[in-house]
């Protein structure tokens, strides 16, 4: 069962801003006699007025601001591990309504290179992060673990981390430099050709072989974007220490 966060916040923050306003308009519970114990009305505005404020505060913050997230799998190794919980900035893409994801105001389009948040097409109560690789109307060809985008190869250098046990390259989207985990070196999933169709984002996770993307998915309309990954400010997993020097990383 998924539960709709921004649904269950934006009825309670109608409900209890619904509850205040008909208490200042019609019920007017502060003239009531304060000598008598208070009725359920009054109860029911004494903490639609405390809890109204808070609740507008977190929707405001988390529809348009920041949304907190958490790497649910690995397939964004090694820039992303499963534990890390991170920011999205929402307004990195335009503004949009809660619930309804209608966007209200343009603020931007995303970039060759950028980490981003996306609902999934075929069931948008599903959140996915990737890499964006193809923008609209770009030729993708993926060959070997190397990309090449309109006819130019991006730049890939072997890393000199040794630490994963598996090849580890250096990969340079636009000037945006990251690492990605290649865990065969023989052999790369969906080797293809695609090209992206305006409004859309070819999208990939930085573990290429282990990754459910664009390839496999198809490429994201620009209605399904959610918002861009900053930085992250925890990382946990159950029954672990949590690994303190990964807080405040920003994400490449």
């Amino acid at each position: 069962m998924i539960i709709n966060l921004a649904l269950i916040l934006t009825l309670l923050t109608a409900f209890t801003g619904a509850v205040v306003a008909m208490d200042k308009l019609v019920w007017k519970t502060a003239d009531a006699d304060s000598r008598q114990a208070p009725t359920a009305q009054q109860v029911l505005v004494e903490y639609s007025r405390s809890f109204f404020p808070v609740l507008l505060f977190v929707l405001v913050i988390r529809s348009f601001v920041f949304e907190p997230f958490r790497i649910p799998s690995g397939s964004m190794m090694p820039t992303l591990l499963e534990g890390d919980f991170i920011f999205v900035k929402k307004f990195s893409y335009g503004l949009r309504l809660p619930v309804t994801e209608t966007k209200v105001i343009e603020t931007g389009n995303p970039e060759r290179g950028d980490v981003i948040v996306f609902r999934l097409p075929s069931d948008p109560s599903i959140n996915y992060i990737k890499r964006v690789v193809g923008l609209p109307g770009d030729t993708v060809v993926y060959e070997r673990h190397r990309l090449t985008i309109n006819g130019e190869k991006v730049d890939l250098t072997q890393s000199e981390d040794a630490s994963w046990n598996v090849p580890l390259f250096v990969e340079d989207l636009d000037g945006r430099v990251h690492d990605i985990l290649v865990t065969n070196p023989e052999y790369s999933t969906r080797d293809n050709t695609y090209l992206v169709p305006e409004g859309h984002y070819f999208v990939m996770g930085d573990n290429r072989d282990r990754s459910k993307d664009s390839r496999f998915i198809g490429a994201i309309p620009e209605e399904f974007l959610v918002g861009e990954a900053v930085r992250i400010w925890m990382h946990f997993v159950p029954w672990n220490m949590p690994v303190w020097e990964r807080i405040g990383r920003k994400i490449q």
